[in-house]
């Protein structure tokens, strides 16, 4: 690698992808190299336990603009894509996923347009989703619409994690203490000027999904209680409801008493009892969402630990956010 800064940088997180890496190499090296700037590659193996260690070692004999970065331990997809970022070293920074969903011949038009309209943000809109199942497409577009009822307009729509940088942008991405900031909220709020890109969404190319339900209702609940306070509101009225309901019964009641039709009262009971059980069990689950971010940012544990990097040939420091 040469000493010289890099004008364009890519950055892919990897967690078990050794399927795909030779199939996106074979793509995404000739579409940097026909861009015809100085760029590097910078892979993130977030902890892989499968042979992409190994397959990311072979290329990297291969393929001089490749850097590797090796995570010592599974630190999840946003952690890793904060390790590349910060260590990315180009002017431009482009973040893509490893699985060829998000098209890497998109990047030169990105990089076109920030450098054309002097753009510091530039986002990749998926226009067409239609390779993806029913339900995939239908939480997809639950999750956008409730993120922009939260976290304001500037949320782009159908815009994952596939988006160019300027350094500008990067270096006040660091300037945040968040230790793992959910990126699709964060890089709109910053409010630099951007733009969009529009592409087809393709089948993913080899392997499988490392984003099942179970990571993206993680995604969903981060994303909302890192950037909204709304929870905390909804378990307020929640509360004012069930004080509400209980107060009618209490009327329903003594109502009932002076008419002199009074019944066991057995169905009421549990109705309020049940419903008022449900109420503060929700509160108190929303309520431990945010203290447990509270505990974690009061921890000041870093999101992730660097074992290597390929430039460096040795162990590097653990990584200071």
């Amino acid at each position: 690698m040469p000493d010289v800064e890099p004008t364009l940088s890519v950055v892919i997180p990897m967690y078990n992808e050794e399927a795909v890496i030779p199939l996106l190499v074979a793509r995404l090296r000739p579409a940097l190299d026909r861009i015809g700037e100085d760029y590097e590659v910078v892979a993130v193996d977030d902890g892989s336990s499968d042979a992409t260690a190994a397959v990311l070692a072979g290329q990297l004999r291969q393929w001089p603009q490749l850097r590797v970065i090796r995570l010592r331990r599974n630190s999840g997809h946003q952690s890793a894509l904060t390790a590349g970022l910060y260590r990315a070293r180009g002017s431009y920074v482009v973040s893509i996923d490893a699985d060829l969903q998000d098209p890497p011949e998109v990047i030169e038009e990105m990089l076109n347009l920030a450098r054309r309209d002097n753009l510091d943000i530039v986002y990749g809109v998926r226009n067409d989703r239609s390779t993806d199942s029913p339900f995939k497409r239908s939480t997809a577009g639950l999750y956008y619409w409730l993120m922009r009822r939260l976290a304001g307009k500037s949320v782009p729509r159908q815009a994952g994690d596939f988006r160019l940088l300027s350094r500008v942008s990067i270096e006040a991405l660091r300037e945040l203490p968040e230790p793992a900031p959910v990126y699709r909220l964060v890089v709109p709020w910053l409010g630099f000027p951007s733009g969009e890109v529009g592409f087809f969404r393709e089948k993913r190319a080899a392997g499988s999904t490392k984003y099942p339900l179970s990571k993206m209702v993680r995604l969903t609940v981060d994303s909302v209680t890192s950037f909204s306070s709304a929870p905390l509101r909804l378990a307020t009225w929640l509360g004012l409801v069930g004080v509400l309901t209980c107060l009618g019964l209490l009327v329903y009641s003594v109502a009932a008493q002076v008419a002199g039709h009074t019944v066991p009262g057995w169905t009421s009971m549990i109705v309020a009892v049940v419903f008022l059980g449900a109420c503060q069990l929700l509160c108190l689950g929303l309520l431990g969402e945010y203290v447990a971010r509270i505990y974690q940012a009061v921890q000041g544990r870093p999101a992730y630990f660097v074992a290597s990097d390929s430039p460096d040939k040795k162990l590097s420091q653990p990584a200071q956010r």
